[in-house]
């Protein structure tokens, strides 16, 4: 993690949830920016309704990272892959970005949703099949999607029925 050091299994954090987001960033992107708040937004919205989200930090240093967290007000768990601009070829992130035509330079923000009763119980490969936004997340359509994974009514039926 990077707020304490501690190691995060993604088996294990996923466990008991029925979504999972995972979205990889790098700190000092522009579009991490407009992200990073309706991520939060999300984590706090729907992590008591089964959404677990967890942040992937790129390129960047952990101070400068921890620093971007807190001046965002991120509370979601965040990992890092990388602490350095230098490492942008050189990471799982960019080979799965590749894997599924993502043409952009440095691939921040990159969003994988999955299942976590798809994962496999054991071994390298965690998923097969998972749901991926080259970019960012569109907020309705991604609002739309989780609350229609997670089993949740429509907002507009939910809002029109406390009204």
């Amino acid at each position: 993690s990077v707020r304490d050091d501690a190691k995060i299994n993604l088996r294990d954090f996923a466990k008991d949830k029925k979504l999972v987001l995972v979205v990889y960033f790098a700190s000092w992107c522009p579009n991490w920016k407009h992200e990073a708040p309706f991520a939060q937004k999300l984590h706090e919205k729907y992590s008591g309704k089964g959404l677990a989200v967890i942040g992937v930090s790129e390129y960047d240093t952990i101070d400068a990272t921890r620093k971007d967290l807190q001046n965002k007000g991120i509370t979601f768990p965040v990992v890092f892959e990388s602490d350095s601009r230098e490492a942008k070829q050189k990471t799982t992130h960019y080979e799965y970005r590749k894997a599924v035509g993502d043409t952009r330079n440095w691939g921040s923000p990159w969003n994988i949703i999955f299942s976590p009763k798809k994962m496999k119980k054991d071994g390298d490969v965690l998923i097969e099949k998972a749901f991926i936004a080259n970019g960012e997340l569109i907020e309705a359509e991604a609002e739309k999607f989780v609350r229609e994974q997670l089993g949740l009514k429509p907002e507009s039926e939910t809002a029109q029925k406390s009204q």
